[in-house]
């Protein structure tokens, strides 16, 4: 048995930048991810970075990393449509499996460095309406905890399906995603319950199929393995708004409890890339089909 599989680190600085969290850059004309030192005096325009684009900053959940599915669809998809710098954030190292408690206490420092690289975007001329944060699982309450530490609100964050265990019972209000976050707070709930928070917790969350069990998941073994699979779809279905084909899934009006409000089916609201920021309350989308979302 190798013993590094049961060594869980659990941050105890709060020094930033740290060596087990790293920022990348990545841009349609190169191949190559582009990591980006906040300490260098070279001006991030010479990284690669086109200050006349917009920014997404991609954060990775429990046992995640930046460069492997469902995370490279999202990312694919926004670099595939040309007009956003892609920005991904990599704390793999501090969040592995089987190291769950130690990766909550972590996100406090991953959340302070994230926000201290949101300041550094900022000074180099990026706008915070020009700027979204996008998190997967807990890295959707990474990107809620960055307000702890920025003296403006960052102006959108997407959270998809936020994590809910021990979350949701010792997690307050200053450690997990709320709509007070940002100025606008759209989230994606696709386990909801189970490992994804319960809505509501945006200005704006969408319960597709139901919020808690994707039919495309049904067949792909047990409950757990089948709630991990619904769980990453949050990530397939934003990737499939997002990218060139930009894909209109549209919800209508539901109750916080998902459930369908009889007579209001002729309201409906884009999810994703394409939701209104001024838009709010709960919308259930139906979705029957969707691309392989592979999630080990």
């Amino acid at each position: 048995m190798d013993v590094r599989y049961w060594r869980c680190v659990m941050k105890r600085s709060g020094q930033c930048p740290d060596e087990d969290i790293k920022f990348f850059l990545y841009t349609p004309k190169s191949r190559y991810r582009k990591e980006i030192d906040i300490r260098s005096n070279v001006p991030l325009r010479y990284s690669g970075w086109n200050p006349e684009k917009k920014n997404v900053i991609i954060i990775h959940g429990f046992n995640g990393t930046e460069s492997k599915v469902p995370m490279t669809y999202i990312r694919d998809a926004y670099i595939r449509r040309g007009d956003y710098n892609v920005f991904t954030v990599d704390w793999e190292g501090i969040g592995r499996f089987p190291c769950y408690l130690s990766s909550i206490s972590n996100t406090r420092l991953v959340a302070q460095c994230s926000a201290q690289f949101y300041s550094y975007l900022t000074h180099n001329g990026a706008t915070s309406e020009d700027t979204i944060c996008v998190g997967h699982s807990l890295g959707a309450h990474i990107c809620g905890m960055m307000s702890n530490h920025l003296s403006h609100k960052m102006y959108k964050i997407i959270g998809l399906d936020p994590a809910r265990p021990l979350v949701d019972r010792y997690g307050g209000r200053s450690f997990r995603l709320t709509r007070d976050d940002a100025h606008v707070v759209q989230v994606i709930h696709t386990n909801a319950g189970l490992l994804g928070e319960l809505p509501q917790v945006g200005h704006i969350d969408f319960c597709v199929n139901g919020g808690r069990m994707q039919p495309s998941c049904a067949n792909v073994g047990k409950r757990i393995r089948q709630a991990r699979c619904s769980h990453f779809m949050s990530a397939c279905y934003l990737a499939d708004t997002t990218g060139e084909s930009g894909k209109q899934f549209r919800g209508v009006p539901c109750t916080k409890s998902c459930k369908r409000i009889p007579g209001l089916e002729g309201i409906s609201v884009p999810m994703g890339e394409h939701t209104p920021d001024t838009a709010r309350g709960t919308y259930c989308v139906s979705i029957s089909h969707i691309h392989s979302c592979p999630f080990d």
